[in-house]
């Protein structure tokens, strides 16, 4: 059997035994996750998959291609949180396969198996294929549509040293098809970040015309083909209201936070460098001098692997939203670059000095100390009460029933144990095994993290709403939340269509003359303001979260 094929089966193999497993084990976090998988539950419920809704009203912060993926997997598995967590599972999966294979191709089997690996092996990108969020696709999505295009400039420019056995013209279409997935994904920003990548690579080659204005008008069409094709069928359906509102959030994205979603400026430096743990510490080393590349193909895949790290980077530290997975396209050119360094450490161009040796243990020990010290801190709430007693919400968070058996250290007990017998392994140079080893053990460490620790976690955060809201499922009755944004009484209580459109407004619902019984969900802070609302009578309190009821007059 070919290398391409084995280890391609192989990698399909290690994703799909660690990102399939126990997608359904906690329920979806509130915001990103149930709303994703609320739109894709409307959907169903409407039958009506070209427009994108929330809580039965036109929603326009995101196009429809994700909730496509999520309702063929809702079909698949029924309406649940593994069916909305499962197309990540499967990007997962064909991610590691693709970048075997680009590395294999730019490189060789070995560098294939190191960036893939790398990927596979870090916090952040691991997790991801766990999760209902929409970027690991739109990620990809953008990464081989970048990928294509930089194939089509060595085809168009006669690129020595790499077999390129298709026309040029295939790689740009297939190029801009593929940042134009990403576009129906999330939004205009997959073809910004591809634009200026392009933009800054031709200011660093001295302004020289590497492709013709011709062929990026050919890449734009095709960038704008599906868009374009879900506009016009949104107009022809509903005229220009959705994509006016469309257009003006995408902007709105980019000038003001979202969602009280701000932060300082280097919360996304941070976020990678601790985030994409351990492959962050080896791309630090990247941007240091190396050995060049043999071969000047993969020269110049290096410095579009670093204008593209560094376009998003900056991108999103100017944008004023700062929310994790933002900038976690980086993940792409940060797991190759560290591949890069490691391949070199194998091949003993470079060393494993004593900065990369501290990188790793001072990021390493953070995530050791909290896994070992959530099951302690669990047991011994008290200790964070101190902490935490300006916030009565938090507060009454940790009166949660959770059970901490002690075994919940077990992950960060693992990673002590793999740091120390990966540094023994390097110290001996034994950096192959070693390496292979730090990758694989930390994609252990953060399934085991999952299983051991997340569903507890959970419980602390806002177990006690969606089991009330779960108790509400197959109850025609109206529910809405105080003092908080939510779209979980949605998809928990699985809402049925609105009738009454004066559900939509909430004096009505507190006030008049109401069809249904009313249910409010409030945090705990924030029950003051209720009580000018005589109707309205407190039915329980858990953990933060106070029930109340208002029945029909």
């Amino acid at each position: 059997m070919k290398d391409h094929i084995k280890y391609s089966i192989a990698f399909g193999i290690l994703g799909a035994l660690f990102f399939i497993p126990f997608l359904g084990g906690v329920h979806l976090f509130d915001w990103d996750e149930v709303n994703f998988a609320e739109i894709s539950r409307e959907m169903i419920v409407l039958k009506n998959y070209l427009r994108v809704y929330i809580d039965y009203t036109a929603f326009w912060e995101k196009p429809p291609f994700f909730f496509w993926l999520q309702v063929f997997a809702m079909k698949l598995f029924g309406i649940s949180d593994f069916a909305a967590r499962f197309p990540n599972a499967i990007c997962g999966i064909l991610t590691l396969i693709v970048l075997f294979n680009i590395g294999k191709k730019l490189y060789n089997t070995r560098f294939g198996i190191i960036w893939a690996g790398a990927y596979f092996g870090s916090v952040l990108p691991f997790l991801y294929f766990k999760s209902g969020i929409i970027d690991p696709w739109f990620n990809l999505f953008i990464f081989l549509g970048l990928y294509f295009f930089i194939l089509f400039t060595w085809k168009k420019n006669s690129q020595e040293g790499i077999v390129l056995s298709n026309n040029k013209w295939v790689y740009l279409i297939f190029a801009g098809l593929l940042v134009g997935l990403g576009v129906l994904t999330k939004g205009p920003v997959a073809y910004l970040i591809a634009s200026f990548t392009f933009a800054v690579y031709w200011v660093i080659k001295k302004c020289r015309l590497y492709i013709s204005p011709f062929h990026f008008i050919v890449f734009t069409f095709f960038a704008a083909f599906f868009m374009l094709a879900w506009y016009a069928i949104e107009y022809a359906n509903n005229g220009p209201w959705f994509i006016i509102e469309f257009n003006k959030y995408q902007y709105k994205l980019f000038s003001t936070p979202d969602a009280g979603h701000a932060g300082f400026p280097g919360y996304h430096f941070v976020v990678l460098f601790l985030g994409v743990f351990p492959a962050s510490i080896f791309t630090v080393r990247s941007f240091f001098k190396l050995p060049k590349e043999e071969k000047v193909f993969q020269q110049d895949f290096k410095l579009w692997m670093s204008i593209l790290f560094w376009v998003v980077l900056i991108l999103f530290t100017i944008v004023k939203s700062k929310i994790v997975h933002y900038s976690s396209m980086c993940y792409f050119p940060m797991t190759f670059l560290a591949a890069v360094v490691v391949d070199k450490l194998i091949d003993k161009k470079i060393s494993f000095n004593k900065w990369m040796k501290a990188g790793l243990w001072f990021t390493g020990s953070i995530y050791i100390l909290l896994t070992i010290a959530l099951p302690f801190l669990g047991k011994n709430i008290a200790w964070l009460k101190p902490f935490i007693k300006k916030d009565p919400f938090a507060m009454a968070n940790m009166e949660a029933d959770i059970y901490w058996s002690g075994f919940e250290s077990i992950p960060g007990f693992f990673l002590l144990g793999l740091m120390i017998t990966v540094m023994i392994y390097l110290k001996k140079e034994k950096l192959k095994q070693g390496f292979i080893l730090l990758f694989s053990g930390v994609g252990i460490f953060v399934m085991l993290t999952l299983i051991f620790d997340i569903r507890n976690i959970e419980g602390y955060s806002q177990r006690a709403a969606i089991e009330f809201y779960k108790s509400k499922a197959g109850e025609d009755c109206y529910i809405i939340t105080n003092g908080f944004k939510s779209y979980a009484h949605f998809y928990y209580a699985k809402k049925q269509p609105v009738t009454n459109q004066n559900y939509y407004n909430r004096e009505w619902l507190l006030t008049g003359p109401i069809d249904k019984k009313l249910y409010v969900v409030s945090k705990i802070h924030r029950t003051e303001e209720l009580k000018e609302y005589a109707d309205l009578k407190k039915i329980g309190a858990k953990n933060g979260f106070v029930f109340f009821e208002r029945n029909m007059p």
